[in-house]
């Protein structure tokens, strides 16, 4: 009888303890079955120490005298901000954003932003949601909120799972302002959206443009990997019905490849009955776009996988023609896998040479990655385009062969999520200081 006592006793105790650790586990996102909701109760409830370290945490880390102490072990200097003289001898000017932008893409400590002009008027969005505008950005001391409702497409219970989940680009185009943001489309499922609203410096209402069907689980996909940095979300627009947003692979490299996912695409969208097409395929994460009116073609930037950032040309004659233009990953690239391993060089061989395999080559591969970021016109064939790895501007000009030549780098010393160019001055969002940078340019 004592010897059957024990065994149960440690049946129940083995039991018991496979259930704490299956239910540990999964509240620390190794297992998927439990709901967020789920989850946040079993934090409380059977294991709140890990909420009060949470809490703690995050107390800690929003605490000044925490953050003080922590750059002064960083070992870094202090950089006193004012008007840089850069090295093309051109001054960049800053206009630090001293509220409601805080955290951001890459960092939830340093903001992240989107800028625009729309009838004489600036206009700024964070990848949190605050919208702003200004009637003179040069000689105002304010941006002045505008009241809209982006928190019902997505919010602080998407934020707060990780910074990548977040707002990915601004448009303003025929008196309708255009976001695009990763969206949940069904639990632990994302993919890049667009809403739109009426333009109204007081309180805009946004609503649904854009959102795809199929979707890419945080866990259960077929290369049982998932990165939302990977999203693309960049607009622009082409003419008065027509609007174009990048997406991304979100690392499931297969999908850039796949004819029946919007995945690694370009897409162009009618903004009036909402209806798409696919002009291009074979990116992994488009993060720059410009439409060259004048010349009839786009340019698109992406980020390479380790090494290999591109700055790419699409053909207008062709997409007007109905070509789906390939660019080739996850087939072909200049850059390689961050980890190599023998399944996913059969899978994906990144190729050095596009042209061999049937894809179009690159204008320009950056190897090593410089983190490339918005691109746009300055001149008749001159161009530039942000970095943010690299903390740099790269001017460029495109010759009648449309080769890139004269390509000069211009270090400002941060991040540059987006730029535009607007009467004759360059306009960055600078993410490290959380500014406005202008360059004036001749």
């Amino acid at each position: 009888m004592k010897y059957k006592k024990k065994i149960l006793l440690f049946i129940f105790f083995v039991t018991t303890t496979l259930f704490i650790l299956i239910i540990y586990k999964s509240i620390n996102n190794q297992f998927s079955f439990l709901s967020y909701d789920h989850k946040q109760i079993l934090k409380k409830y059977i294991f709140p120490y890990k909420l009060i370290d949470k809490q703690e945490k995050l107390i800690l880390e929003n605490n000044p005298v925490y953050r003080e102490v922590e750059y002064k072990n960083n070992n870094k200097n202090i950089r006193i901000l004012r008007d840089l003289e850069l090295s093309n001898k051109k001054t960049l000017k800053y206009l630090p954003l001293m509220d409601g932008f805080y955290s951001g893409i890459h960092n939830k400590h340093t903001s992240s932003g989107y800028i625009d002009f729309y009838n004489d008027e600036f206009f700024i969005l964070s990848s949190r949601g605050t919208l702003a505008y200004s009637k003179n950005i040069n000689n105002s001391n304010f941006l002045k909120l505008i009241k809209n409702n982006i928190y019902d497409f997505i919010g602080i219970d998407h934020f707060s799972k990780n910074v990548w989940f977040s707002i990915k680009d601004l448009l303003i185009h025929k008196n309708k302002i255009f976001i695009s943001y990763t969206e949940e489309i069904e639990e632990y499922c994302w993919n890049t959206s667009v809403i739109y609203g009426e333009i109204n410096n007081e309180n805009i209402v946004f609503k649904k443009l854009f959102s795809p069907k199929k979707c890419i689980h945080t866990k259960n996909n077929p290369d049982k990997e998932f990165n939302a940095h990977q999203s693309g979300g960049r607009l622009v627009s082409l003419d008065d019905n027509h609007i174009l947003l990048t997406i991304g692979d979100y690392r499931s490299r297969f999908l850039a490849q796949d004819f029946n996912s919007v995945n690694g695409k370009i897409i162009k969208i009618n903004i009036n009955d909402f209806d798409y097409k696919i002009i291009s395929m074979g990116h992994r994460n488009p993060q720059g776009l410009y439409y060259d009116k004048e010349r009839n073609f786009i340019l698109e930037t992406e980020h390479g996988p380790h090494g290999g950032d591109e700055i790419n040309l699409l053909s207008m004659e062709q997409i007007n023609n109905n070509i789906i233009l390939n660019y080739g990953w996850a087939i072909a690239s200049a850059g390689e896998h961050y980890v190599l391993t023998e399944e996913k060089v059969k899978k994906y061989p990144l190729y050095k040479s596009h042209k061999k395999y049937g894809f179009i080559e690159p204008l320009k591969s950056f190897v090593p990655s410089i983190g490339i970021s918005e691109i746009t016109k300055i001149g008749p064939d001159n161009y530039v385009v942000g970095s943010m790895k690299d903390k740099s501007i790269y001017f460029f000009e495109l010759d009648k062969t449309k080769k890139i030549i004269n390509l000069e780098r211009v270090e400002v010393f941060e991040r540059v999520r987006d730029l535009t160019f607007y009467k004759n001055k360059l306009y960055l969002f600078l993410e490290n200081s959380s500014s406005i940078g202008v360059i004036e340019l001749n």
